[in-house]
């Protein structure tokens, strides 16, 4: 029997910034999917895995980007990168989180950036207070960068149940990326590799049993 429902945050309650990326790529005469292949080389050490752990302050990180970006064949500023992680937050996507919070618990699992590194994490005021007040519905959220380890690390699968209280085998949990999902099967969590919103949600009220319309 399902206890929880965890859910990834950019992505899933918000679009993905995977079009700010490709928007930006076509912009700049990049290649399409060029910021998501240095994200994905060496993603346990890059600049990208350090800073979302919080090991590297933003200005470190801009350098560390770039130099990356630029071994690959274009030179990026991680500054700009960053500037596209915020989407829009879906509102049925909300709404479906505020009717699993009456039967479930639900908690959060992201990978972010700190405040501490100096950049507005989500620059318009107007999306950073909706960001806040989807974050607030959440019985539990779990940061990378105040955890110090991040997703795809089993670690913080783990330090999620243990803190709500209930065994992985006993959750589902939502998120964009494929990498991610894997531990979390390993574990015992039942996983919905989110493509779009209403795929996803179909998938989910199938799990639980749920209707959303």
């Amino acid at each position: 029997m399902i206890e929880a429902i965890l859910w990834d945050f950019g992505g899933v309650m918000t679009t993905s910034p995977f079009e700010a990326f490709n928007l930006y790529e076509n912009e700049h005469g990049l290649p399409r999917n060029f910021i998501r292949t240095i994200n994905a080389t060496n993603p346990d050490g890059n600049a990208w895995a350090k800073f979302e752990a919080n090991s590297v302050n933003m200005d470190e990180f801009d350098g560390l980007f770039a130099a990356e970006s630029e071994k690959a064949g274009y030179r990026v500023s991680g500054k700009d990168v960053i500037g596209l992680l915020y989407g829009e937050v879906r509102p049925r996507m909300v709404r479906v989180l505020k009717h699993c919070k009456e039967h479930y618990k639900v908690a959060c699992i992201t990978n972010n950036v700190a405040p501490s590194n100096g950049v507005a994490l989500v620059p318009d005021p107007a999306r950073a207070a909706r960001v806040s007040e989807v974050l607030a519905l959440f019985d539990l959220v779990i940061e990378s960068s105040i955890e110090g380890i991040r997703k795809p690390d089993p670690r913080i699968y783990t330090l999620t149940c243990e803190r709500l209280g209930v065994a992985p085998e006993k959750t589902v949990f939502l998120d964009d990326l494929g990498i991610n999902l894997t531990p979390a099967r390993v574990l015992g969590m039942q996983t919905i590799k989110v493509v779009s919103e209403a795929q996803a949600i179909n998938e989910l009220a199938e799990i639980i049993g749920l209707d959303f319309d």
